[in-house]
């Protein structure tokens, strides 16, 4: 059973340190997903991948609404997080919309290839606000 002790004998726990202490400093521990992005902009720049320019996402930026391809992993709070570290705009609103994978045929050659989906991120602004997507 030595091969799964993974406690580290050079440490040793401060004098006093209850057991539910030893617990909080275990559960200070956050996995990647969770991080807190505070490291400003260069945190958050893979959560947005590109904006997603179509006839369709053109016409929603009228209505302060921005269309955005983002990372796989991404949730709506880093969605929000991002625009408001790289676009200085507070978003109302978020919705992630996850687009399936498709199989496409080759119209030259008949071979099957798979085009890969992803996720798309549509972020609503408040009234009179705008993103210079450029």
């Amino acid at each position: 059973m030595a091969l799964f002790n993974f406690k580290n004998k050079d440490t040793k726990p401060a004098e006093g340190t209850s057991a539910a202490g030893k617990k909080a400093q275990k559960a200070r521990i956050t996995p990647v997903a969770t991080m807190d992005y505070s490291g400003g902009a260069r945190g958050l720049a893979h959560v947005l991948r590109h904006a997603r320019i179509t006839e369709k996402a053109t016409m929603h930026s009228a209505d302060s609404v921005y269309t955005f391809d983002i990372a796989e992993n991404a949730t709506k709070r880093d969605v929000m997080q991002a625009v408001r570290a790289l676009y200085k705009v507070s978003p109302r609103m978020v919705r992630v919309v996850t687009i399936p994978t498709k199989v496409r045929r080759n119209m030259r050659t008949g071979k099957r290839g798979v085009k890969h989906g992803g996720k798309k991120a549509y972020v609503y602004l408040k009234k009179g606000e705008t993103i210079t997507i450029g």
